[in-house]
Parts: C-alpha cells; structure tokens; sequence
C-alpha cells in the first residue's frame, strides 16, 4: 500500500514532537501587562492632585528650591487665587496703610420701616396710595387703614355736636339779653310810678296843710308813694342781675362750657382720624412694600430711604479701628458694581459690637467685634449705587498711617 507524504496522523503531538511553538501560553502574559499602564496612570494622577492640595512637607521644599509656584504657569493659579479672595472677602487686613472690611450700600440715614400709627388698633390695610420707586415727601399718605369711615364718621359727629352746643349758647345769650332789656324796662316802669307817687304825696301834703285834704288822703298818698320806692328797690335788684351776662351769668357760662367739651371732643376725633393713615415720617424713596390691601400688618409695611445721597455702613474690626478717622478716602467694590465706588469717611460710631454682615464662607468668625462706620459717597459714585441698598461690599479704607 503506497501512504501519502502530506498526510499527518491527527494523533501526533504536535508540541512534543518540536514542530510547533506554544503560542497560547505567550499571548495572554503580554495581555496582563498592558492593564497595568491605566493604572499606574491614574495613580500619578490622583497622587498628584492631592499632593497639589495639601502641599506636603517634601512638595513644599522642592518648590521652595526650584522657586516654582503652584499653577504660577496658568491664568488662573491653584490656591492663591483662593486665599487673595478670602483675605479680601472675610478678613479685614493691613497693607500699606489700608483697613479692608465687610460693608453695605444704605441710604443716608439708613432705611426707615414706616409701621402704622398708634392706636390702629387690629385695623386692616385698605389701600396702598405708593409704589416701588416712588419719591415722597414728609407727610404724604402712604397707605389708608379700614378704620377711615368709622374716624371719619367721629368726626362728623363732633363737629355736630358742636354746632348744637354752639346755637345752645347763642339761644342762651339771647335769652339773658331778653331778660335784661325786660328788666331794664320794668325799672324804668317802676321809677316813673315812683316820680308820680312821690308828686301826688307832696300835694297832698301841701292841701292837708291848707286843710283841703284829710289825714285820710295823706296817709294814703304817703303809701302809694313809699310802695313806688321799694318797686323801684326791686326792679334794681333784677336788673343788676344781667348786668356783667357775658362773664358771670351761670346760664351762659354753662353753655359756654359745653361748647369748650365739644370741641375738645372733636380735637380728639381728628386726632383719632389720623391713625387711619400711614404718612411718610421724612422725604425718601419708596424701597420695599411689605403688605397688601385687605392683610393686618403686625410691624413695618413700607421702608423709606434718602437716596439722593447713598451711603456704605462698614464693619471695622475693634483692632484696627484706632487707624481710621473721620475724612479718610474710601474705595467700595462689589461683583454687582459696574465700577468701585469712591468717598470719604463721615462717622465713627461709638459702640463696639457684634458683626452683623458675614460672608458665605462657613469658616467665617460670625462673633467678631467690630465698630461701624459711615462712608458718605461721591455724587458719582451714589447716583451708581442707587439701585444697590443693603449690597455687600468690600471697603478699603485709606487711613494713611500705621497704628
């Protein structure tokens, strides 16, 4: 049987006989490799970033040697554009003679929260007469409580009871003068009958002493005259009784009295109308309105400010406020600013207490003492900062000296 060259018996070991190399087993070694590039990659990475953020003792030397700077090579450096933000955000610092610290725009004067007059009692807000940007004087309406008709209808009342107590007086007037002219007229009566009583006693008298008249026509003659007399006693004695009417006369003065309680009952009314209006206590800008018609207001409805001159209120800390004084230049910057502001220091306040404008950095020392003060803008720069009232700002007081 002739067998053919080319035909291999399957059940040769191909390894075993030299014939074929292990391909299999070189393969999946150099595989294993290659996965640990990745690796090794992300664990410089990660080393690092971490080394750039905590700056270990080692990574400090090599940049204190080489004078390298953390990101110096970029626009924006790692860390220390941080640390310049929060010096000039949380901090108040000392650099060639400037105090920097924490401040907000306010009007001059600061905001005045108008609340509703005493004795509104639980009255509602009926109307509000102003709105956001309004420019009003001292004085002007604001807004008008529900309790308006009821005041207004007090008033109206007393003032009619003014015109009764009024006409009251006058018909009492009227009435003494009647009786005094009536008296007047009654003495005048007496004192003619008088004159004739005292004529027909005299002749009488001088008949009785010729004869021609008895005792009888004298005697009574005597008595029509002396009754004449004590009519004439008694008609002095009513008349005196009107003469000083309009100051001592009981009648009048009774009404006179009741026409004073009146008209002290309408002061009292009118006073009483005013607590059913808000007025501006001062000229200002209508900055906030914080009810509406138809809500109870518990405190302040509408705040007023004097922005024709804006102002900043900075917070000093304690330590450096022996550095600032009256007059100093101010430079006032903010995000929201277009340009920094620019004025001058106008007072000093006279109290030490606690910070009240803070940072959004919760590292911040929310329990600082510091001591305000006002920096009264330039005409410029508080015609920009109109708009801003209560804006945090960075100020930088330019005190000039070393403490």
């Amino acid at each position: 049987m002739t067998q053919d060259p080319k035909a291999v018996p399957s059940e040769l070991p191909l390894e075993d006989s030299g014939m074929v190399p292990a391909v299999s087993a070189v393969v999946p070694n150099r595989r294993s490799k290659l996965l640990y590039i990745p690796v090794v990659m992300l664990l410089l990475f990660s080393g690092a970033v971490i080394g750039m953020y905590f700056q270990p003792p080692g990574l400090r030397v090599f940049f204190g040697l080489t004078g390298l700077e953390p990101g110096a090579g970029s626009d924006t450096p790692i860390a220390v554009a941080i640390q310049k933000v929060k010096a000039q955000e949380l901090v108040a610092v000392m650099s060639e003679g400037d105090v920097v610290a924490l401040g907000r725009v306010i009007p001059k004067g600061d905001i005045v929260s108008v609340a509703t007059p005493s004795g509104a009692g639980d009255a509602r807000l009926a109307e509000v007469r102003v709105k956001l940007g309004d420019v009003v004087a001292a004085g002007d309406v604001l807004a008008v409580l529900d309790n308006l008709t009821a005041l207004e209808n007090g008033v109206a009342t007393a003032k009619a009871t003014i015109d009764v107590r009024a006409a009251n007086l006058a018909q009492t007037k009227a009435t003494i003068r009647a009786s005094r002219d009536e008296a007047q007229a009654a003495l005048e009566r007496a004192e003619a009958t008088a004159k004739n009583a005292h004529s027909d006693m005299e002749r009488i008298t001088s008949l009785f002493e010729r004869g021609v008249a008895t005792r009888a026509d004298l005697d009574q003659s005597v008595a029509r005259a002396s009754e004449a007399g004590r009519d004439v006693e008694r008609a002095v004695a009513t008349l005196s009784r009107y003469q000083a009417v309009d100051a001592t006369q009981a009648d009048i003065a009774v009404a006179d009295a009741n026409l004073a309680a009146a008209k002290v009952e309408l002061t009292r009314a009118e006073h009483n109308l005013e607590s059913a209006y808000v007025r501006a206590p001062s000229a200002g800008t209508v900055l906030d309105i914080k009810a509406r018609a138809g809500e109870r207001p518990s405190g302040g409805i509408i705040d007023l400010g004097d922005t024709s001159q804006m102002t900043v209120e900075a917070e000093v800390y304690q330590t450096l406020i022996g550095r600032v004084a009256i007059g100093d230049p101010v430079t006032v910057s903010a995000e929201a600013l277009a340009q920094d502001l620019t004025g001058i220091v106008t007072a000093i306040g006279l109290e030490i207490g606690r910070q009240s404008i803070t940072s959004d950095d919760p590292a911040v020392n929310t329990d600082a003492r510091v001591v305000d003060v006002i920096v009264t803008l330039d005409p410029q720069s508080s015609e920009l900062a109109k708009g801003f009232t209560n804006l945090e700002t960075i100020v930088r007081i330019d005190s000039g000296r070393m403490e």
